[in-house]
């Protein structure tokens, strides 16, 4: 592309969007994520999804994590023994996270010393089996799944609501190599720079360029082409922020973090066109 054309693309881009300076920096635009529920949480009273969103700048973001646990949960932090029958974990449940007492068969109150890895007994790294944390999601959901405990007391009703709704937002954190980079970042206590524009003029060339390739689409052979280039820069750009994380270098992470954000709102983008 010549210097004049991509002059004259930044600009028709910039006089294109809101709120966009013209200084070669670039804010994005904050749609929500739409994940469809899974049959598990639409059985769950009065359950509230963490939201999943992406700021101004194109990050996705968390919220709600702690929005539905009740003050009761809280108080009742996961101990050594059961809260019903005080009996002391088995030796299995020793090896994994006290979320349900097998001599009573009652849920355990959230304890949240405990992140997501932890509750699927998974080692904390970024490249994890797919499979495994789908089978051990499901072997949580018939432990904890709402009919199993409608017949019980409001306490562990309440339990249950708070235990399962955090099982599916760890299940739905770390099912995504995006959403569970930023996660890995924050257990770390690294938090990605929301408030740091876009200047690099090589990543704004090709973010113009596929922005408009993929406005300008206009069968499905040319979008399902954008969609398996941006799945391709994803793949390679998960590889470089799980090197760059298992080094402790942060920076090039966060970058890597950035990168994959934008391919993956361009990836919502094509298959809405779809």
């Amino acid at each position: 592309m010549s210097k004049r054309k991509l002059c004259m693309t930044l600009s028709n881009f910039l006089r294109r969007t809101t709120s966009i300076p013209q200084n070669s920096t670039l804010n994005f635009s904050s749609p929500q994520i739409k994940l469809s529920p899974s049959p598990f949480e639409t059985q769950i009273p009065n359950f509230h999804k963490p939201t999943f969103h992406y700021n101004s700048l194109g990050f996705l973001r968390f919220s709600g994590e702690r929005s539905w646990c009740s003050k009761s949960a809280e108080k009742l932090q996961s101990s050594s023994r059961c809260w019903n029958c005080d009996a002391f974990p088995t030796a299995s449940e020793s090896a994994a996270p006290f979320l349900f007492c097998e001599s009573c068969q009652c849920i355990q109150p959230v304890d949240y010393s405990i992140d997501y890895f932890q509750i699927f007994g998974l080692e904390k790294k970024y490249d994890i089996e797919d499979k495994n944390l789908e089978g051990k999601y499901k072997d949580w959901q018939k432990k904890l799944h709402p009919d199993l405990v409608h017949s019980k007391s409001q306490k562990e009703r309440d339990f249950a609501a708070e235990q399962s709704a955090r099982v599916i937002d760890a299940y739905r954190t770390l099912r995504t190599p995006l959403s569970r980079g930023i996660y890995m970042l924050k257990l770390d206590g690294v938090e990605v720079d929301e408030e740091k524009t876009i200047s690099d003029p090589d990543l704004l060339a090709e973010i113009m360029e596929i922005r408009e390739e993929v406005e300008e689409a206009t069968n499905s052979e040319t979008l399902n082409y954008i969609l398996s280039q941006m799945q391709e820069k994803m793949k390679n750009w998960s590889t470089t922020f799980a090197d760059a994380f298992q080094s402790q270098n942060f920076e090039e992470a966060k970058t890597s973090i950035q990168r994959m954000t934008y391919y993956s709102r361009v990836m919502e983008e094509v298959v809405k066109k779809l």
